[in-house]
C-alpha cells in the first residue's frame, strides 16, 4: 500500500544530527507531525516543500537553562514561547522556577498552553524562583522541604527532569553548604540530576563572615553524583571553574572524571576571558543553556514588581543590543573556536541525554516528533560583547529562521532576538 504524501519536506539544508552521526546536505520529510525520512533527494510527493539550501537543519534546539514561570516569578520569568518556538527553540527547561508549592500553577498556566515543550528542574526551595532570589532570606536551609519536594517531583514526573540548587546571593557565607546538601538529598530521592549554579554563592562585599569562593567546588564534589550538573563554568564571578589565581580550579578535572556534567548557563554571568581559560585547559561543557530572564532582557516588567534588584545586570552580548537567544549563545561558542560538531550536540543530543529523553528529542531519527530548528549561518564580521566589556569578533553568526514543533511551523520573530552589529560599525 502506498503511503500518503509527505506533509512537508525541508530540501537541501545542511543536516546535522549528532545522535545519528549525520552531517551533510540532506532532505528531511515530515508526516503526521513526525519525522518520516532523512536522506538525499527524497523521492515522493509532498504537500509542501521548503528550500533550506544554505541553512542549518538541526534537531529541535533544547535550552537547558530557561526561566519561564512568567508572572509568578515576577519580572524574572519570560514567556515560554518567546524564548522557545519564536526563538527557534523547541524545548525549554525551566531551572528552578516551580517548587513543591507552585508546581500545579506551572503545569496549568505555563506548560499546558505553551506551543514549546516545557520541562522543569524543580526548585529545592519551597518558594521556587520568586523574583530571581530578590529576597535571599527565603533561600536558607529551613526553607527546604525534602520529603514533600520528592513527592511533588514524583507526582509531576512527566515534567520534572531534575532538581535545581539555586544561586542565593552570598548563600555560602550565610549558611554554608547545608542547603545544597539538602538539595542533593532531593536529587537522590528522585534519582534525577541536581543542577547547581556556581559563581554566585560567594560572599557579598559587606559580609562579616567571608567564605573562600575556591572552597565551594571541593565541598560540592563531596555531595554530587555522576550525572549531576554544575552550571556557569565560564562565569566572570568567583567560585566557578577559574580560581583566584586565574587558573582552572584543580578539582575540575576530578569532578568531570567522576561523571559530573557541565552546562554553560550563558546569561549575564558569561565571560569571554574565563571561557578562554577553561577551554584552553581542555574543558568543553556538555550543554549550552541560554539563561535568559527578565533581568538580562529588555522586556516590560509586570506591574507591581520591585524597581531594583541586588543583582540586576544588563547583558550586551551584541553591541547595541540587550537581547539574546540560544542561537546567540551558539555564536559565542563558535567565536571561541569551537566547531559546529562540538556546539550542535550541546543544544541537541547531549541535552536529551541529560534529560533522560534520548529516544524522544534531540534527534531527527524517523518516528520521533518532528521538532526541527532551521538556522541561518551567516558569514561576516560581527561584534560580540560580554558584561565585562570584553569584545570579540565572530566570523559567523547563527540566527534562527524558523522551527517545527511536532511538525507545526513557527517563525523566529521573538522580540528578544538580538540585532547583530557588524564589526565595521562598532
Amino acid at each position: 500500500m502506498q503511503l500518503a504524501p509527505y506533509d512537508l519536506v525541508l530540501r537541501g539544508g545542511r543536516v546535522i544530527d549528532p545522535a545519528q552521526r549525520l552531517d551533510g546536505l540532506l532532505d528531511v520529510a515530515v508526516r503526521d507531525g513526525r519525522v518520516a525520512a532523512v536522506g538525499k533527494a527524497l523521492p515522493g510527493p509532498a504537500r509542501e516543500t521548503i528550500d533550506v539550501r544554505g541553512k542549518l537543519v538541526l534537531p529541535g534546539l533544547i535550552d537547558t537553562h530557561a526561566h519561564v514561570y512568567r508572572y509568578v516569578s515576577g519580572r524574572f520569568g519570560l514567556d515560554a514561547d518567546m524564548v522557545g518556538v519564536h526563538s527557534g527553540v523547541t524545548t525549554v527547561v525551566d531551572q528552578g522556577g516551580p517548587s513543591v508549592l507552585t508546581f500545579p500553577g506551572f503545569r496549568e498556566y505555563v506548560a499546558k498552553p505553551a506551543a514549546t515543550r516545557v520541562l522543569a528542574f524543580i526548585s529545592a526551595y519551597m518558594v521556587g524562583g520568586l523574583e530571581g532570589h530578590y529576597y535571599p532570606e527565603l533561600y536558607r536551609p529551613d526553607c527546604i522541604a525534602v520529603d514533600d519536594t520528592i513527592r511533588a517531583g514524583r507526582e509531576n514526573a512527566d515534567l520534572v527532569r531534575g532538581v535545581k540548587g539555586h544561586a542565593e546571593i552570598g548563600g555560602f557565607s550565610r549558611w554554608g553548604s547545608e542547603a545544597m546538601r539538602q538539595a542533593a538529598r532531593i536529587g537522590r530521592g528522585l534519582d534525577l540530576p541536581l543542577y547547581i549554579h556556581f559563581g554566585q554563592l560567594w560572599p557579598l562585599p559587606d559580609d562579616r563572615h567571608p567564605y573562600d569562593p575556591d572552597a565551594i567546588l571541593p565541598e560540592m564534589l563531596e555531595i554530587l553524583r555522576p550525572g549531576d550538573v554544575v552550571a556557569h563554568p565560564f562565569t566572570r564571578h568567583p567560585g566557578g571553574f577559574v580560581d583566584h589565581h586565574g587558573k582552572l580550579h584543580p578539582v575540575v578535572r576530578e569532578a568531570l572524571a567522576r561523571g559530573l556534567k557541565t552546562d554553560v548557563g550563558h546569561g549575564s554571568h558569561f565571560s569571554f576571558k574565563m571561557a578562554r581559560l577553561v577551554l584552553d585547559a581542555g574543558v568543553v561543557p556538555d550543554t549550552l543553556g541560554a539563561d535568559m530572564h527578565g533581568y538580562n532582557t529588555t522586556v516590560p516588567k509586570p506591574k507591581g514588581t520591585p524597581e531594583t534588584h541586588p543583582d540586576t545586570e544588563e547583558m550586551h552580548l551584541f553591541a547595541g543590543a540587550q537581547n539574546f537567544s540560544l542561537a546567540s549563545a551558539m555564536t559565542s561558542m563558535l567565536a571561541l573556536g569551537l566547531g559546529l560538531e562540538q556546539v550542535v550536540p550541546m543544544v541537541t543530543s547531549n541535552c536529551a541525554a541529560m534529560l533522560g529523553m534520548e529516544n524522544e528529542i534531540g534527534t531527527l531519527r524517523p518516528g520521533v516528533e518532528a521538532d526541527i530548528s532551521v538556522l541561518d549561518d551567516v558569514t561576516g564580521r560581527f561584534v560580540l560583547q560580554d558584561n565585562e566589556g570584553t569584545r570579540v569578533v565572530a566570523e559567523r553568526l547563527l540566527r534562527p529562521a524558523f522551527c517545527l514543533r511536532a511538525g507545526r511551523r513557527f517563525d523566529a520573530d521573538s522580540l528578544i532576538l538580538p540585532v547583530a552589529v557588524m564589526a565595521e560599525a562598532a
